[in-house]
């Protein structure tokens, strides 16, 4: 089994499933797929097994939007995926292909 994460128009997570195998496929359709399909979101896999410590990330301008760490762990022998697990609310990065935890405003 894996868990998927629903991105809106903003790359913001809104739902987090937990779902089929990334290496099963539907017809040759990967989950991913066909997952974003039938929810009209697009959709990422993300792996519960990969956690970060908390790197801060920062956009052109030189603001702080988010924190993760590049060198995510895993918490077995695994490789990590998409830089940590995606919550409701983070953020996916689509140039470097990971998650992060958005930094509150309230912070």
């Amino acid at each position: 089994m894996a868990h998927y994460a629903f991105l809106d128009e903003n790359n913001v997570v809104v739902e987090v499933i937990y779902g089929r195998d990334e290496t099963e496929t539907m017809n040759g359709v990967g989950w991913e797929l066909y997952y974003g399909n039938v929810r009209g979101l697009r959709c990422k896999r993300t792996s519960y097994n990969t956690y970060y410590a908390g790197e801060t990330i920062y956009n052109a301008e030189g603001e702080a939007i988010g924190v993760t760490q590049t060198n995510s762990q895993h918490t077995g022998d695994g490789i990590p995926f998409r830089g940590q697990f995606a919550s409701v609310g983070d953020i996916y990065l689509e140039a470097e292909d990971r998650f992060i935890t958005p930094i509150s405003e309230e912070l």
